[in-house]
């Protein structure tokens, strides 16, 4: 964390902003993960409905996450991600509330606007105001919270249905979704935009000349967008084919207890918090591309072991560990190559974008193994729809420029 101490106080603001704004984002997310089998139980629909609204909120996030990119480049990254946070907030405390698929369904949608674009923003505002030599560490840190976000989403799971009946204690757990209106408050006191963000402002202004926002898919930058955008439905359709049913492979087909299913997904969630922090580090030592490759096929092999090979239940809680340090270390230097590989004017636009469409793609996969699950099984489906995705990953991979130590100008 050397880099940490070198920023100045906005600096170390602002990664306490995107680090926190990120953890609760996860923590709201991923509580359906947990959910899912109760909604089940509850209101009798099958794993087909029920993929479908894990894939709804990622398909609006993409939506979401090009808008809000769009917006942080014409009104400011700090302005649009306290927006993107509350909306992502007040959507979660009211799934709480819902009484039927419908009702849930159409939230999740609303959800997602919000949860695509906070990410996309508070990305871009890392990025911008640390140094070369070490973005992918700070933004890959910030990218970890992540797994402290599904960590607490784990913990609140194993308390609640401890203690509440089913249909209340899933309830509880969106209900904790008003803490980011918080942070919300801090940004708002604490968080500047960044000086590059500033002077790129000031430049159009006086040129008069602002870029267009489909300017991403001009000739110079049409091979960018469509391989970065590529590049991210790989890692996030892998991720997301694993991690939104896993708590429901766990439970329904290894047969474990509340309890049980909470501790293994946290030895999960401790590999997925290592995992960020380790391919943040790598990404600027052996350079983006070089850190995507690796992950990728460690990633195919682990969710091939996990979920092809018979393994004891004792078998399955070790090799958790490898499998979150797989799938979410392929994360650590995500937004700082995609920082990098777009212009200033350009940069939240083409970063979203990307993102979000990768998401948008990726948000497939949830619903694809629900619906092939029932007819040749849960880990079958994971196994081929995650390995595919990560076969994307490779070939995008390949043919992208590295742009590790790029300054941004």
């Amino acid at each position: 964390m050397g880099w940490y101490k070198e920023l100045d106080a906005n600096g170390r603001r602002t990664f306490i902003a995107s680090f926190g704004g990120w953890a609760i984002d996860a923590l709201d997310f991923m509580v359906f993960t947990f959910v899912i089998t109760a909604l089940i139980n509850l209101w009798g629909i099958d794993r087909g409905h029920a993929g479908l609204l894990g894939t709804v909120t990622l398909l609006f996030s993409a939506i979401g996450g090009w808008g809000a990119g769009i917006l942080a480049d014409r009104y400011g990254r700090v302005r649009i991600l306290q927006l993107t946070i509350l909306w992502f907030s007040v959507c979660t405390v009211a799934i709480g509330f819902t009484q039927n698929f419908e009702q849930i369904f159409v939230l999740r949608a609303l959800q997602g606007l919000g949860f695509g674009g906070e990410w996309a923003v508070g990305s871009v505002l890392m990025g911008e105001i640390i140094r070369a030599k070490d973005r992918a560490k700070a933004v890959g840190t910030v990218q970890s919270g992540w797994a402290i976000g599904w960590g607490l989403a784990a913990i609140l799971y194993t308390v609640a249905f401890s203690i509440f009946p089913e249909d209340l204690a899933w309830r509880t757990l969106f209900w904790v979704g008003v803490l980011p209106a918080f942070l919300v408050l801090y940004i708002r006191k604490h968080v500047p935009e960044p000086e590059i963000y500033t002077k790129t402002q000031a430049r159009i202004a006086k040129e008069n000349n602002r870029v267009s926002v489909w300017a991403i898919f001009s000739p110079a930058l049409l091979k960018t967008t469509i391989l970065t955008s590529l590049l991210c439905a790989g890692v996030q359709g892998g991720y997301y084919a694993v991690t939104t049913w896993l708590p429901t492979y766990l439970k329904t087909e290894r047969h474990l207890s509340v309890i049980n299913t909470g501790g293994y997904l946290l030895v999960i969630i401790a590999g997925s918090f290592c995992g960020y922090i380790a391919g943040a580090h790598l990404a600027d030592r052996i350079g983006r591309k070089m850190n995507f490759i690796l992950f990728a096929v460690l990633s195919c092999i682990c969710v091939y072991a996990y979920t092809q090979i018979p393994l004891t239940d004792a078998q399955m809680l070790i090799c958790g560990f490898p499998l979150g340090f797989a799938a979410s270390g392929i994360f650590g230097g995500m937004g700082a190559y995609l920082t990098e590989l777009f212009p200033s004017e350009l940069r939240a636009n083409g970063q979203g974008f990307a993102y979000n469409f990768g998401r948008g793609i990726g948000a497939l996969f949830p619903s694809l193994v629900g619906y092939l699950s029932q007819s040749m099984g849960l880990a079958a489906a994971i196994g081929i729809f995650a390995g595919g995705a990560y076969v994307v990953v490779l070939i995008a991979t390949v043919l992208l420029p590295e742009t590790k130590g790029r300054v941004l100008e």
